[in-house]
């Protein structure tokens, strides 16, 4: 599945975040949203793995590294994230 149309959030949970060249960032633990659009700002990683901790991202509260939404580039299995639109 391409990012076209509508996805549910809960599509999103748990799924393993990837980098366009298959490295693993985590998996999503949970999602930021805009409460005005309902828009999707951010996926929170749970079990973040040392890649992703290579890269210089956000962190919530709760210590969940954050990858905005608008890095995602495909959602299927995986989802996949251009690296280049996290840093």
């Amino acid at each position: 599945m391409i990012l076209t149309g509508r996805i549910l959030s809960k599509q999103l949970l748990n799924k393993t975040v990837l980098s366009k060249s298959g490295k693993k960032f985590g998996e999503v633990g949970d999602l930021v949203f805009e409460t005005r659009t309902g828009e999707i700002i951010y996926l929170l990683l749970s079990r973040a793995t040392e890649f992703a901790k290579s890269f210089d991202l956000e962190k919530d509260k709760e210590g969940h590294y954050k990858i905005p939404f608008n890095a995602v580039i495909a959602v299927g299995d995986y989802i996949v994230v251009a690296e280049e639109d996290i840093v």
